[in-house]
């Protein structure tokens, strides 16, 4: 289950990022560390790219693949690469993903917008990840076991914003890091979209629903807020984002709790909830 999820999310993701690249008509990085020689990951991120076809004129889009012990896997990708248009080159290297600046500086493919993926027990080397991050712009999507701290590692690494969910009944953890609140929002969708149960602020399983009981995530930003003082929507979303597993659409409807029972307070009281206005907690966490 835990390949198959994190090839899944991959795909998807890879989706919304060649879309971006497609439109700005850019040269572009994929990384794809492939643990155990499993190419599944590398051949979902070619099958997806291959959809948009003739969408990549004008574009250089680089796959680069870092894989160990799968003595098949340049015949599967060699393959995958004929189908694909001659804007997309694939390296396959040999080695762990610590060897990803090397790998960077073989193919020519440093400095260019970077979309990375490592999986398993390396998903979080700490040189892997910054050559992720030298990207401009850099993303990141990691797949590795529960409890693996993903989102300290991101930060570390130079990514501005970064998440890590806990999936409830895989055992398993995906973190993300990017520059994008936008990107952030997106794959926070995405993982919701798979169906399976996250974990919840305080240890619950969290099942994803169009809507979800507001209250648990309320409590967290009243915390927040009683914490570290007054805070805006924007900063209150973007902490909901990347510090438990709910989306942005969920900590509207958590702040929006917070006011219609007198915990928060907001200026300017009258209007929209937008990004700028500023919450204030009326009184102590609960």
């Amino acid at each position: 289950m835990g390949s198959e999820l994190g090839r899944q999310v991959f795909g998807q993701r890879v989706r919304q990022w060649v879309s971006g690249l497609v439109r700005g008509g850019r040269r572009g990085t994929v990384v794809v560390a492939c643990p155990d020689g499993d190419g599944g990951p590398a051949e979902e991120a070619l099958r997806v790219i291959g959809e948009y076809g003739d969408r990549l004129r004008g574009c250089r889009l680089t796959v680069l693949v870092l894989a160990d012990g799968a003595p098949d896997l340049p015949t599967r990708l060699g393959a995958a690469e004929a189908e694909l248009p001659p804007e997309v080159t694939v390296h396959l290297m040999p080695g762990p993903p610590s060897r990803l600046p090397v790998a960077l500086r073989a193919a020519g493919a440093a400095g260019a917008p970077m979309l990375s993926y490592l999986e398993g027990a390396d998903a979080a080397d700490p040189v892997a990840l910054s050559a992720a991050a030298t990207g401009r712009p850099a993303e990141a999507l990691l797949f590795a076991a529960a409890g693996t701290p993903l989102r300290a590692a991101l930060g570390d690494a130079g990514f501005p914003l970064s998440t890590a969910v806990e999936l409830a009944d895989a055992g398993r953890r995906i973190g993300f890091g990017t520059g994008s609140d936008r990107s952030l929002e997106a794959l926070k969708e995405e993982l919701w979209a798979t169906g399976l149960r996250m974990v919840g602020p305080h240890g619950e399983p969290l099942a994803p629903a169009p809507e979800v009981d507001p209250e648990p995530l309320a409590g967290v930003l009243l915390a927040e807020l009683v914490r570290h003082g007054p805070r805006t929507v924007t900063e209150l979303r973007r902490y909901a984002v990347t510090a438990t597993a709910y989306r942005a659409v969920d900590a509207l409807r958590a702040m929006t709790t917070l006011l219609d029972t007198a915990r928060v307070s907001r200026a300017p009281e009258q209007g929209r909830l937008g990004g700028d206005v500023l919450l204030t907690a009326a009184g102590p966490a609960a």
